[in-house]
């Protein structure tokens, strides 16, 4: 008897043991830390595919999105072509008064937006500059100034200033200019540059190059030239280094049946706009009357739209 008791008490404490491991157990799988394996799954599927970067920040890999990609082109200002191959070439034929006559503007010219061909190193900083000083020999030289000009050299100054071109880009020009106007002048070009008022052409012509045949079809922008007053006998404000003449083929002198440039015709027509144009109240006119100059666009009797003078003259 005392044996069967001991039996049933050794069963009824193995079966109490049984059912505790397996309430325990039951308690682990529903709740609690994630098994250790759960973690390292989770830290190799982190490996095998890293996370994507925060859509605030900025993949480390990636241009900063104010900074233009280093493989983006530059973009061109301006919409200037190269210049048809025979500007400068094609001799205009002249009447029985010895002066060529006015012919319609070639197709290519109409509207005028030629490239510029640097003579003078441009600036290297895009930047406007200007230098003025005594003329040097060499430059007086090829310029028309002759002992016979009504001013002497000792009163000219040389002048070199930054414009824009009609390719949107700064080339250096050149002027021959009257000392007393000199700085003034440096003043006129400096706001043109600013207002982006693009000049084809800025150099110094010589006496051959003003008294050669005409092509018609020229476009310098410049200031002294030692000649007369067109059709008189009296000098121009230009033998004086007092005038500057401004895109000389936007800007054509026309009286009757004179135009000069004789290409220019299109150019008679000033509307619409078109780039390079002095016009009232535009860009040149109010540049040119900061400093007192006036315009040949307002004279009554002949229209000189390329021309600004100290006098008006």
């Amino acid at each position: 008897m005392a044996t069967r008791k001991r039996t049933r008490a050794a069963i009824l404490l193995f079966l109490v043991a049984l059912l505790g491991f397996a309430a325990a157990a039951c308690a682990g799988a529903r709740g609690g830390s994630p098994a250790p394996r759960a973690a390292a799954s989770a830290s190799a599927s982190t490996v095998a595919s890293p996370a994507a970067p925060s859509p605030t920040a900025p993949s480390p890999t990636a241009p900063s999105p104010t900074a233009p990609s280093p493989t983006a082109p530059t973009p061109t200002a301006g919409t200037a072509t190269p210049a048809p191959a025979w500007l400068g070439t094609r001799v205009l034929p002249t009447g029985p008064d010895g002066h060529a006559a006015a012919q319609p503007t070639p197709p290519e010219l109409r509207n005028r937006s030629l490239v510029t061909v640097d003579e003078l190193p441009p600036p290297a900083d895009g930047r406007f500059h200007a230098t003025v000083r005594a003329v040097p020999a060499d430059v007086l030289a090829r310029s028309s100034w002759t002992k016979g000009c009504p001013v002497d050299s000792t009163d000219l100054r040389y002048v070199t200033l930054s414009f824009r071109g009609f390719d949107g880009r700064a080339h250096t020009g050149e002027l021959l200019v009257n000392a007393k106007a000199a700085n003034g002048l440096v003043s006129v070009f400096r706001q043109l540059f600013a207002a982006d008022f693009p000049i084809e052409r800025m150099r110094i012509s010589s006496a051959a190059e003003l008294n050669a045949p005409s092509t018609g079809d020229g476009n310098t922008t410049e200031s002294f030239a030692c000649r007369p007053v067109r059709g008189q006998q009296s000098w121009s404000q230009h033998a004086y280094g007092l005038a500057v003449d401004i895109n000389p083929f936007q800007n054509p002198y026309h009286k009757g049946k004179v135009v000069l440039p004789e290409l220019a015709t299109s150019y008679l027509d000033r509307t619409p706009h078109r780039a390079g144009m002095a016009e009232p109240r535009g860009a040149a006119v109010k540049a040119f009357a900061s400093i007192g100059w006036e315009w040949g666009g307002d004279y009554r009797a002949l229209k000189d739209y390329m021309h600004f003078s100290a006098n008006g003259g």
